[in-house]
């Protein structure tokens, strides 16, 4: 469980350093990218690692239902984080797209895994997205939301999240449980 916690204290730090060390970070110029790339792959490595290692005790199993609910999100989720990069006429109407993106992923997954290394990765990834809006709301209290957007960028955000959310699940129910049926392939 070290790893896992580990993994998500050096993920945490390596997406807040632009605004825990401004100047630090930008005397690196774009050497920094590859400093957070770096922290973040490693990251992520420690994270699964730990995860993969951690002892599951459940808490809670919401079944069929959780299932459900999880894929639910996960559209939401995959909208959420298209909508940051998108022409949609949504993406003036929603703040930190990507980050609640993040939070919606992190609650699909709370909602489908009710045991102790699930809450502590999923739970902590949510926890992250959470507090870096509040860090990026403090920083940059006049946010102008985006003015743009058509209904041809609804329509393409719409298809991609449908082929998105299809590539997610097919992957996912290839290498892990399959979020239609619970069982492993």
């Amino acid at each position: 469980m070290s790893k896992l916690v580990l993994g998500l204290v050096i993920w945490s730090l390596a997406h807040w350093f632009k605004r825990l060390a401004p100047g630090l970070r930008a005397s690196m110029g774009v050497a920094g990218k590859g400093v957070v790339a770096a922290l973040s792959l490693l990251a992520i490595w420690l994270m699964v690692q730990g995860y993969k290692a951690a002892e599951f005790t459940t808490v809670w199993d919401f079944g069929a239902s959780g299932r459900g609910i999880n894929n639910l999100l996960m559209i939401e989720a995959v909208v959420l984080m298209g909508l940051g990069k998108s022409k949609s006429r949504l993406r003036g109407k929603v703040r930190h797209p990507m980050l609640w993106g993040v939070v919606a992923w992190a609650a699909a997954h709370l909602v489908a895994n009710g045991d102790v290394p699930s809450i502590v990765l999923f739970g902590g990834l949510g926890a992250w997205a959470l507090v870096t809006m509040a860090i990026i709301n403090r920083a940059e209290p006049d946010y102008v939301p985006y003015q743009g957007g058509t209904v041809q960028g609804d329509i393409r955000l719409a298809v991609i999240t449908v082929v998105v959310f299809a590539v997610i699940a097919g992957i996912h129910a290839w290498i892990g449980p399959s979020p239609f049926t619970g069982e492993y392939s």
